[in-house]
């Protein structure tokens, strides 16, 4: 069987799933060793290297599902579903995640965005970095494995129908087309929020300190 975009998204995530595992599990590793431990250091550092191979992950495979609504393929489930080949190319758009599974997948891309922003943060102690991007891990890990067993939005289709039924009517409009982005970028960016101040309770440092390092994620 020839590999088509719909078989390449869905071995993205699950590779992307794997790459949250790894960002959850090894800084966390690294952050519970010595202070001075060269190895320790070396796997603190593999969190942030992780935060960006998820995020490049799940981009991924958010194009390849964009492409397949703008392409109308049919021969997916979640594209017969809630699109249409004529609808205008903005609510072929907006079909994306004008439905459970994409909307799921678009959440997963935000937070990966968010975890991303946090590896690269030069502001941020190494240590509570490190943690930071574990419990971001956490998060993602669930969100992935929820999104692959229960709402895969890369299902085929034994047959491909000749048209979709179209997006939800009540979608259809360019303010609600374009509200989820901007409502997820609130809630999904919250997360770091939680991250931080979970770190600061594993740290024992309830302070002022920990704020003022999550504070331009808040």
């Amino acid at each position: 069987m020839v590999l088509g975009i719909a078989e390449i998204g869905h071995f993205t995530l699950t590779l992307a799933f794997g790459t949250a595992l790894v960002m959850t599990i090894v800084p966390m590793i690294g952050a519970m060793r010595s202070h001075d431990d060269a190895l320790g250091n070396r796997l603190m550092q593999t969190g942030r290297l992780a935060a960006g191979l998820m995020l490049a992950q799940i981009a991924l495979a958010f194009a390849l599902l964009t492409i397949s609504f703008l392409t109308s393929d049919f021969s997916l489930k979640l594209v017969a579903s809630h699109s249409h080949s004529l609808k205008p190319m903005i609510y072929k758009f907006a079909g994306v995640w004008g439905n459970h599974e994409g909307s799921l997948l678009l959440w997963a891309l935000i937070l990966a965005i968010f975890s991303s922003a946090v590896a690269v943060s030069r502001h941020i102690a190494p240590r509570r970095q490190a943690w930071v991007l574990s419990i971001q891990g956490m998060i993602a890990s669930a969100f992935l494995l929820f999104l692959l067993v229960t709402s895969n939005p890369f299902l085929r289709l034994e047959i491909a129908p000749l048209d979709g039924n179209g997006l939800n009517p009540l979608l259809q409009d360019i303010g609600l087309a374009l509200h989820p982005p901007m409502l997820y970028l609130g809630y999904v960016g919250l997360s770091v929020a939680f991250s931080f101040a979970i770190t600061a309770l594993i740290e024992g440092k309830v302070d002022g300190d920990w704020a003022r390092q999550a504070r331009p994620f808040i």
